[in-house]
């Protein structure tokens, strides 16, 4: 273990919470901003947390533990990605628990505690909104990790610091064919993942919504955690992509200045991801419900060929 592993192992779970919700204010202002409205601004996801954080919290009649603990499960698991995933360095402190297949199983688990939770609340939105993520995750969890193994094979190894360490090594890599069918599906899944158009609706109070449905009964400290830690999912998900095919500016020396280098291009390169897809919502329509498998199948066969290229074009 380094010091560079545990220095980002400190600072990346750091700025993954504190600019989780500056993400989500920057995606709504550039919604607004193509859709001819003004706009909250930034820093109104903070107002909203400041706000919840002062309000009671609510359980539902008959909700157990489950309902409880979600909130708690999505953060922590969100949590354990970005203290382990290569985002600001290239080393991870706990480099057994940075493996592609942990990874991914643990965002996973995100999405899974919200659907229990869901079903736990006794809600018919909520039930609604559950199985539809459930259908998703059905989808997308197997298309995630199939496409982050081709890259894996490339490098030889399903450690995500030795992939990202490959890559800023070897630059060819991000432009290979499995490169960049790996993106495309890892792309689709964050979109489905992440409750974003055109699989799922951006309106709260949206009766069709999936996600959103999942957390109705939620109020007070348990939303604002619910919050956060979505938004801090979304951002360990484009921070992944990034790194993943993009690894410019990622700290691979044993210095402070490499570290802080690597904090404002993380930031930089999320942000820039983030209004892409702001953008993408805006100018693309919602599909049916029944059409959202077809896309999580498009990943998967997406993902399946980038495989196929790392094991036959490298």
């Amino acid at each position: 273990m380094s010091w560079l592993g545990v220095a980002g192992a400190v600072v990346q779970p750091v700025i993954v919470v504190a600019g989780a919700p500056a993400l989500v204010g920057v995606t709504g202002q550039v919604r607004a901003r193509l859709t001819g409205r003004s706009g909250a601004g930034v820093r109104q996801p903070y107002r909203d947390l400041r706000k919840l954080l002062r309000k009671e919290p609510s359980t539902p009649d008959g909700a157990s533990e489950v309902f409880r603990f979600a909130p708690v499960v999505l953060a922590a698991a969100t949590l354990v990605v970005a203290v382990v995933a290569p985002l600001v360095t290239a080393e991870s402190a706990v480099a057994p628990v940075a493996d592609v297949v942990a990874v991914v199983g643990l965002l996973v688990l995100g999405s899974a505690a919200l659907a229990l939770s869901g079903v736990d609340s006794g809600g018919g939105f909520g039930g609604l909104g559950a199985g539809r993520v459930v259908a998703v995750l059905a989808l997308s969890g197997p298309a995630l990790l199939v496409a982050t193994l081709a890259p894996a094979v490339r490098a030889g190894s399903t450690n995500l610091s030795v992939i990202v360490s490959g890559t800023v090594h070897e630059p060819s890599r991000m432009v290979t064919p499995a490169s960049l069918l790996a993106a495309a599906a890892i792309l689709l899944v964050i979109i489905a993942e992440n409750g974003l158009s055109p699989v799922d609706g951006p309106a709260p109070a949206e009766p069709a919504m999936a996600r959103r449905a999942t957390v109705l009964e939620y109020a007070g400290p348990d939303l604002a955690l619910v919050e956060v830690g979505s938004a801090a999912r979304l951002a360990v998900f484009l921070g992944l992509l990034a790194n993943l095919f993009l690894p410019w500016g990622i700290a691979t020396e044993q210095s402070a200045a490499a570290l802080a280098v690597g904090v404002v291009v993380l930031a930089a390169k999320i942000t820039l991801l983030a209004v892409v897809l702001a953008v993408s919502e805006v100018f693309l329509a919602r599909l049916r419900a029944v059409r959202v498998p077809e896309l999580l199948a498009g990943a998967f066969v997406l993902a399946g060929l980038a495989v196929s290229a790392s094991l036959f074009l490298s």
